[in-house]
């Protein structure tokens, strides 16, 4: 398998090509020091992970700023604090502020040279429209989690993605899903049959970042470490 073999890569976007981490540690960090609390950004984004794929299981058909929302009120309880609505609100609108990766753009512009650009996200549409413009490239396609009235791990996201890709003239074989969350993307990625590239960028929680620890250990076929050793890769 050669990654020139590909002519769609769908991307996973916070995480991936926006610094997530970043923007729940800007809010939920703050909060917890505001309350006396000392935490360790390593937990903080661990019980951030735990909390936000309950939320996602559990009502599949909210939008992500309603998820957020109720990911800040667990997050309060589970260090013995009650519910902030106002800062819960907050941290529900904040995705539009989070940061794109220092190398998103240029790897972005560089790859739709070759590629067809696809994003499959875990989010709403105007949180993504949003995040967009923060990486500054057009993606020739987005599917997100409104669209398809589901979260991802969930398969019915990637049979979304496979459908509509098929649509447009593409096949499985044709599509490498690039992505940080093994848990959220690789799994079921690799258990519908297709290529995945994991970009494993550095975390203070470790392996798995802000994400939930995966059930299984699935089949991954490419492992960066960021987008511009996946552009390094693409050109060599």
């Amino acid at each position: 398998m050669d990654l020139n073999d590909f002519k769609v890569l769908s991307f996973d976007c916070y995480g991936t090509l926006i610094d997530w981490e970043a923007g729940i540690l800007s809010q939920i960090g703050p909060f917890l020091s505001g309350h006396g609390i000392d935490v360790e950004d390593a937990a903080i984004l661990g019980a951030f992970g735990q909390a936000e794929s309950m939320e996602e299981a559990d009502d599949p058909g909210e939008l992500y700023p309603e998820i957020l929302r109720r990911v800040h009120s667990r997050l309060a309880s589970n260090w013995g604090l009650d519910a902030d609505t106002s800062r819960a609100e907050e941290f529900g609108n904040s995705v539009v502020l989070w940061p794109a990766f220092s190398d998103a753009h240029g790897a972005l512009a560089e790859l739709h040279q070759t590629y067809r650009l696809v994003i499959l996200s875990n989010v709403d549409r105007a949180s993504f429209a949003a995040s967009e413009r923060r990486l500054g490239v057009s993606f020739d396609a987005v599917y997100t989690a409104e669209d398809i009235g589901s979260y991802k791990p969930d398969p019915r996201n990637f049979d979304h993605l496979l459908d509509r890709e098929r649509e447009s003239g593409f096949e499985r074989a044709d599509i490498l899903h690039v992505g940080q969350s093994v848990f959220h993307d690789h799994e079921p990625a690799s258990a519908a049959g297709i290529a995945t590239c994991w970009i494993q960028r550095p975390s203070p929680a470790g392996e798995h970042g802000a994400a939930r620890p995966p059930d299984t250990k699935p089949n991954i076929d490419f492992h960066f470490s960021s987008l511009a050793d996946l552009v390094v890769a693409v050109n060599a």
